[in-house]
C-alpha cells in the first residue's frame, strides 16, 4: 500500500482515500480486498483529448481552481479576492476508524479540515467539513458543502417531496446527464423537501440492488444536488444554505458544515436502513431512562382550545382504562389561549381555565400510573400576545418591512440574549414546578426574511435553537422531548440528537400514514416515529377508516391516540384498547429489531414488516391500500429470516369481513390451519396471500420453533 493512501474498513462496505497529490475518495462501496500499490495504480484515470492537460480529480471539496468545472465544495471571497482557493494536503491524524484531514491554501489564506469516521458497526460514513480563515481581512462564505463521489452506474435517485398532512411522499428521478437539485428555504427542516436521497444502480428495490444513502444533519435551510459530469463521474453535494452576507469570518474564524451521514449497501434500500436505524439508535437517539415507550394520548384533536380541567381528568381516567401510559395536554393551557389567533408567547398558566392551577389535574394523571406531557411553542408569538406588545423589537425580521404572518403568529429572534434567556426562564419554570415527564414542542410557522439585527440569520437562529435544547436538556435531564412542525417539518439526526420523538404528520388518516410512515422509516427507526389512532372521522381528509386499519398503521411506531375518549363509544373504546395492548405485546420486537420493506408486483399492496435481531420471531403488516390489480393477491417472501429453522404462523390481526364478507371463496390453506415453515421457503417461495377489500389490513407473526 503507497503511504497516502488511507483504507477504512467496516462491517460490510469500505473506503478508500487518496491523500496526494489531492485529497480524493478513491473507492466506497462494497468489501474488497487485493487493496495495494498496484490497484490504486490501476483506477488512474485517464487523460483525454480536447480538454485540460492534466487529470482533475473530484477532491473531498472540489475546486474551480483545479478546473473540476462543476460545482465546488465552497464559494466565498474576501472584497472580491480569495475567490478560487485550492487546497493542497498537510497533515492526516487517523485513530481507527476516525480520520482528521487538514489541507491549506496560503494564498487564499483559508484552512480546511475534513473530519470522517466509517463506523465499524453499521457502515454509516460520518464527514464534517470546518473552515478557518487564516487572513486578518474578513472572509465572506457564500456556499460550504460535503461532497461524496458515486461510481457511474449510480444513475438513478430517489427523494422525497411533500407537504403538510402529506410528508415523506418518495420519487425518482434517472440522473443520465446534468443533475439534481432540491432546495429547502423555508427555515426548518420542512414538510416538503426532507434532507436526504437514495442514488444507486438503476432498478434498486426495497430487497435488491447497491445503493448509496445520504443524510444532511441540520434543522434549517438545506441543498441537496446530485451532479452527472460530461465525463460521467458522479457526486452528490449536501449544504446547509446560506443567506447573502450570513457567514463572514474574522481571523481565526470558523464554520462547519453540518454532519453529513451516509452509507452503502448492497442489500437495497432494506440494507441501507438497516445501517442508518442502528446508528440512530447507538449514536443519535439518547433516552433518559431504558423503558419501553410510553404509548400516548394527546388531547388535540379531543378537545382543541377547550380546557375543563374537570373535564380533562374524565379523559385521564378513561384514557388509562385503554391502557394509555402518557397523558399530553396539546394546545390551550396558557394564558388567553382560547383560539390560535392570540397568545403565543405569554407563557403562564391561564388561571381563568385551570382556577386551581394544573397541579390538581397533573396529580390525577400520575395518580392513574401515567406520565404527564405538555405542549408549547416557544419559537413563536403571536401579534396579539402581552409579550409582543411589550416586546415588538423581538421578532426575528429585518425593520421596515412588514412581516406576513404564518398561523397568525411571527417568530422570535432567539439569536438576541434577552429573549433566549426569557424562553430559558418560563421553560425551566415549567418544567421545575410541575412533575412533567414530557414536552410536545411545535413550530407553526415557516421563517420569512430571518434578520438579526438587519443582518440574514437563519444559521445563527437555528443553532440558537440547539442551544436552548441544550440548556434545557441538562437542568431537566429526564425530560423527554417531541420535535413537532405541523407535524413532520422538523425531523433531522441534528434535531433528534437534542429530542425523543418526532410527530410524523398532523394527519392521522391511516390511508395516508401508510405511505408517509414508510417514507419515514428509510431513515428513522419505528422508536421515534409517532403514530396515533384517531378518530373515525379523520380531521384532516374527512375520510373514515374501521378501526382495524386504525389500529394496525398505528401499530408500527411510537404509539399513541388522538382523541377524546370520554366521547367515543363503546365499540370504539374497545377497539383502541385491543390495538394498544396488541402494540405493547409486540413492541419489544418492534423497538428493537430490523424494519423491512417487502417488494411486491402490486403496488396496491404494502408489506411491511420488523425481523427480530435474533431471527428467533418476527411481524409484518398486509395493507390493502386500493383494489387490488388483479383477482389474486399473488405471494409474499420475507427476506432476512434464518433459512434453517422452521417458522410457525400465527394471525394476530386480520379484517373482520375476511372470512364472511364473500370476496373469497377459500382462504389460503395457512389461514385455515397451523403451518410451519422454512426460512428458506419463506425467502424463496413464500406464502400465498389473501384477497383483502381497500383500507384494510392483516398482521402476522412468524416464531420460531
Amino acid at each position: 500500500m503507497k503511504e497516502n493512501v488511507v483504507h477504512l474498513q467496516g462491517k460490510t462496505s469500505d473506503l478508500i482515500i487518496q491523500t496526494s497529490p489531492a485529497v480524493e475518495i478513491l473507492y466506497w462501496g462494497d468489501k474488497i480486498s487485493g487493496v495495494d500499490a498496484a490497484a490504486i495504480q490501476a483506477v488512474r484515470r485517464a487523460v483525454p483529448n480536447g480538454r485540460l492537460d492534466v487529470d482533475t480529480p473530484v477532491t473531498i471539496s472540489p475546486e474551480q481552481g483545479r478546473g473540476v468545472f462543476s460545482s465546488p465544495g465552497m464559494e466565498g471571497h474576501r472584497q472580491g479576492l480569495d475567490w478560487s482557493p485550492v487546497f493542497n494536503f498537510k497533515s492526516i491524524r487517523q485513530d481507527n476508524n476516525n480520520l482528521l484531514l487538514t489541507t491549506e491554501d496560503p494564498i487564499a489564506g483559508l484552512r480546511l479540515v475534513c473530519e470522517l469516521n466509517l463506523d465499524p458497526k453499521t457502515d454509516v460514513l460520518q464527514v464534517r467539513h470546518t473552515l478557518t480563515n487564516l487572513k486578518p481581512e474578513n472572509y465572506q462564505v457564500d456556499r460550504f458543502a460535503v461532497t461524496l463521489p458515486l461510481p457511474e452506474r449510480a444513475d438513478e435517485l430517489m427523494a422525497f417531496h411533500g407537504r403538510w398532512v402529506r410528508e415523506f411522499q418518495p420519487h425518482r428521478v434517472k440522473v443520465k446527464h446534468g443533475g439534481y437539485q432540491q432546495e429547502n428555504r423555508r427555515g426548518r427542516t420542512s414538510h416538503e423537501y426532507f434532507p436526504g436521497l437514495m442514488q444507486g444502480a438503476a432498478g434498486f428495490s426495497e430487497q435488491q440492488g447497491e445503493v448509496w444513502g445520504f443524510h444532511l444533519a441540520w434543522s434549517g435551510n438545506h441543498r441537496l444536488r446530485s451532479d452527472v459530469k460530461t465525463d460521467g463521474r458522479r457526486f452528490v453535494q449536501a449544504e446547509a444554505l446560506y443567506f447573502s452576507g450570513e457567514i463572514v469570518l474574522a481571523e481565526g474564524e470558523s464554520i462547519s458544515t453540518p454532519w453529513v451521514y451516509a452509507t452503502y449497501s448492497a442489500l437495497g434500500l432494506n440494507g441501507m436502513s438497516h445501517a442508518f436505524h442502528q446508528f440512530v439508535r447507538d449514536q443519535i437517539v439518547h433516552f433518559p431512562e431504558d423503558k419501553p415507550r410510553p404509548v400516548h394520548l394527546n388531547t388535540w384533536e379531543g378537545i382543541y382550545f377547550d380546557h375543563d380541567p374537570e373535564y380533562i381528568m374524565q379523559m385521564a381516567s378513561r384514557a388509562a382504562e385503554l391502557g394509555v401510559e402518557r397523558f399530553i395536554i396539546d394546545d390551550g393551557w396558557f394564558k388567553g389561549r382560547n383560539n390560535d389567533l392570540a397568545a403565543l408567547g405569554d407563557w403562564y398558566l391561564d388561571t381563568k381555565k385551570y382556577p386551581n392551577g394544573l397541579e390538581p389535574v397533573v396529580s390525577h394523571v400520575r395518580g392513574l400510573g401515567m406520565e404527564f406531557g405538555i405542549w408549547v411553542e416557544p419559537e413563536m408569538i403571536n401579534p396579539d400576545s402581552d409579550l409582543f406588545r411589550a416586546h415588538p423589537d423581538w421578532l426575528l425580521a429585518v425593520d421596515g418591512y412588514q412581516q406576513p404572518t404564518g398561523r397568525y403568529q411571527y417568530v422570535l429572534d432567539l439569536q438576541k440574549p434577552e429573549v433566549f434567556d426569557y424562553l430559558l426562564e418560563r421553560m425551566d419554570n415549567l418544567l421545575g414546578s410541575y412533575d412533567i415527564a414530557y414536552v410536545k414542542w411545535d413550530m407553526n410557522r415557516e421563517v420569512v426574511q430571518p434578520g438579526h439585527d438587519g443582518y440574514a440569520a437563519l444559521d445563527g437562529q437555528t443553532k440558537a435553537l440547539y442551544d436552548l435544547f441544550d440548556e434545557l436538556r441538562q437542568r431537566h435531564p429526564k425530560v423527554e422531548f417531541e420535535s413537532c412542525a405541523s407535524g413532520g417539518g422538523r425531523i433531522d439526526y441534528e434535531i433528534l440528537k437534542r429530542t425523543h420523538r418526532f410527530w410524523t404528520s398532523d394527519n392521522n388518516d391511516a390511508l395516508e400514514r401508510q405511505h408517509i410512515q414508510r417514507g419515514m422509516s428509510y431513515f428513522f427507526p419505528p422508536e421515534v416515529m409517532g403514530a396515533h389512532i384517531g378518530g373515525r372521522h379523520c380531521h384532516c381528509t374527512r375520510r373514515t377508516h374501521s378501526i382495524g386499519f386504525r389500529g394496525l398503521t398505528a401499530l408500527f411506531g411510537h404509539m399513541g391516540v388522538e382523541l377524546d375518549p370520554v366521547k367515543e363509544s363503546a365499540e370504539e373504546r374497545a377497539g383502541f384498547t385491543h390495538y394498544i395492548a396488541l402494540h405493547k405485546q409486540i413492541r419489544p420486537l418492534l423497538h428493537s429489531g430490523k424494519v423491512v420493506r417487502i417488494d411486491h408486483h402490486d403496488a396496491a399492496l404494502q408489506i411491511n414488516g420488523v425481523i427480530a435481531q435474533d431471527q428467533s420471531s418476527a411481524v409484518f403488516l398486509f395493507s390493502q391500500l386500493a383494489m387490488p390489480t388483479y383477482t389474486l393477491s399473488g405471494t409474499a417472501r420475507f427476506d432476512g429470516l434464518d433459512p434453517a429453522k422452521q417458522y410457525r404462523l400465527t394471525v394476530l390481526d386480520q379484517p373482520a369481513n375476511l372470512r364472511t364478507g364473500g370476496i373469497m371463496k377459500k382462504l389460503p390453506l395457512w389461514l385455515e390451519e397451523e403451518t410451519t415453515l422454512s426460512g428458506a421457503w419463506l425467502a424463496k417461495a413464500g406464502i400465498a396471500l389473501p384477497v383483502m377489500d381497500p383500507e384494510s389490513a392483516m398482521l402476522i407473526k412468524l416464531e420460531a420453533v
